[in-house]
Order: C-alpha cells, then sequence, then structure tokens
C-alpha cells in the first residue's frame, strides 16, 4: 500500500488531470475555434501566394480578405495577371475586371567597361553593402552595382546581371515589385508591358560630366525631344522623360540619341 501511495497514486493523478486538460483544449478548440470565411480561403487558393504587396496589401491573405468583405477589387494581383482576377471575380460572382500587363525595367545602361570603377570593393557582394561604402564603387553615382540584390528577390527569375546590369526579362516578370523596394539607387521602375520605349539611364549630371562618366549616359543634348513628332519627350535636369500619355512608340526618339541610351523594348509575351 505505501507503494501505491507513493509511487503509484500520484502517476494517475497527473495522468488523470494531464487526460482532463487535453479533453479540455479539444472542447475549446472546437467551440471557440474562428470560422474560417470560405470565400475568403477560395480566392487565397487562386492567389500565387507571392506575398509580394503589389496589390497593396500585407500579403495575399489581407487581399483575399479584401476582395471578400468587398474592399478591393478583383484585378490588383500583379503577379496573378488577367487568370487570377478573372478567377477571383468568379468566386466572388462578379464581372472580370480588365488588367493591364506590367513589367519591372531597369534604367541604366552603365555596362562594364563603360563605366569606371573609383576603387576595388573586397566587402560583402551586395549592392546595398557597396553603397554604404563612398556610395557605390562606379564613377556614376546613380547607376547599377551590379551586385543582383534585385535578382535575390526575384521569385520568377526574370532578372539577370548582364555586362554589370541588371536586365529584366519581361516575358518571366510578374511586375510584383520586389526588385523596386530592393534596388538601393531606386533605378527599377514598373511600368506598362505595352510601353514600347524607355531612358535607359537614370543621371542628371550636367551632360559633360555624364558624358566622362559614362558612355551610354544621358547627356541632356535634347535631340530626343525635338524628334519627337508627339512632344512626348522633354528634357529636364539634364535628363530625358517620357510623356507616355503622348507617346506612340514611334521610335523616333530611340534612333536619333546618340547615346543609344533611349531604347526600343522588348515585348513581353
Amino acid at each position: 500500500m505505501e507503494i501505491f501511495m507513493t509511487y503509484i497514486l500520484p502517476v494517475l493523478i497527473f495522468m488523470a488531470i494531464g487526460a482532463a486538460a487535453g479533453g479540455l483544449l479539444v472542447l475549446a478548440t472546437k467551440f471557440l475555434a474562428v470560422k474560417e470565411d470560405e470565400t475568403v480561403a477560395k480566392i487565397a487558393e487562386v492567389l500565387p501566394n507571392a506575398n509580394c504587396g503589389a496589390c497593396g496589401f500585407a500579403g495575399c491573405a489581407d487581399y483575399a480578405k479584401a476582395v471578400a468583405a468587398g474592399t478591393a477589387p478583383s484585378n490588383k494581383c500583379k503577379p496573378g495577371g488577367s487568370d487570377v482576377a478573372a478567377k477571383v471575380a468568379a468566386i466572388m460572382g462578379t464581372e472580370a475586371l480588365e488588367t493591364v500587363k506590367e513589367v519591372a525595367f531597369v534604367r541604366c545602361n552603365g555596362c562594364q567597361g563603360d563605366v569606371e570603377d573609383r576603387y576595388e570593393f573586397l566587402g560583402t557582394p551586395s549592392c546595398h553593402a557597396v553603397e554604404r561604402f563612398y556610395n557605390g564603387k562606379k564613377n556614376c553615382r546613380t547607376g547599377c552595382d551590379g551586385y543582383g540584390d534585385c535578382v535575390a528577390v526575384c521569385d520568377n527569375d526574370a532578372i539577370s546581371i548582364i555586362n554589370g546590369v541588371a536586365v529584366v526579362n519581361p516575358s518571366k516578370c510578374g511586375a510584383c515589385g520586389k526588385c523596386v523596394a530592393a534596388c538601393p539607387n531606386h533605378l527599377i521602375v514598373i511600368h506598362p508591358a505595352a510601353q514600347k520605349v524607355d531612358v535607359r539611364c537614370s543621371s542628371k549630371d550636367p551632360g559633360k560630366v555624364a558624358k566622362d562618366i559614362c558612355k551610354n549616359s544621358c547627356i541632356g543634348c535634347k535631340i530626343c525631344e525635338k524628334k519627337c513628332p508627339n512632344g512626348a519627350v522633354t528634357v529636364t535636369d539634364n535628363h530625358a522623360t517620357i510623356d507616355y500619355s503622348k507617346c506612340n512608340g514611334c521610335g523616333a526618339c530611340a534612333a536619333a540619341c546618340p547615346r543609344k541610351c533611349i531604347t526600343v523594348l522588348a515585348q513581353c509575351e
């Protein structure tokens, strides 16, 4: 009896307490659980789950909740495009909204050999790291560092470093915007895929300075501005910009640019 009271009974008591606690947890899970909205679950299932934030929400789950609640449209998922927008609209029982295919574009063409380095960087191979060290190693302070921070965050394998500069493959790009946030020099923009020309340079240095720094830089010569038949190109702060509400994609500016920094873009599929 002494052995039972000393050893066995405490074990039995603890087992009973554990069983009771487990039963209470099961009951609590069953009766206190928050029921998941089936509409939210269905929407979340068709989303790509990139959690990129390009839709304006923290992630796909938050966007799904907003759509189900009627506070967000069905066509805000950029990586999903028109296919996902149609599926979301079908779940909501609404008409499919039009989507505009967008892609990322890198506004730099300072390829290796066209821009000289100011020093040899031996630190962590990262654009953010080299920018913390005297604003980059290249003579052009606003150009692509070429270490691929944008490549590392791209889920679609759409970005490559070619001749020291990041280049986007538009057929793979989902316009999630992760690369935009990753670039410390803010060289990457998201624009409509139908856009036919863009300026592959971000320098605003005076013409002579820009010309000495990079062989492919915009020098603010205004030849593109004069050649554009629609008045879509303007040069301000030594830099050419294109008004795409006026641009018809004729390519006259690209053909006239003596520096070849305005380029006709490859169209995505």
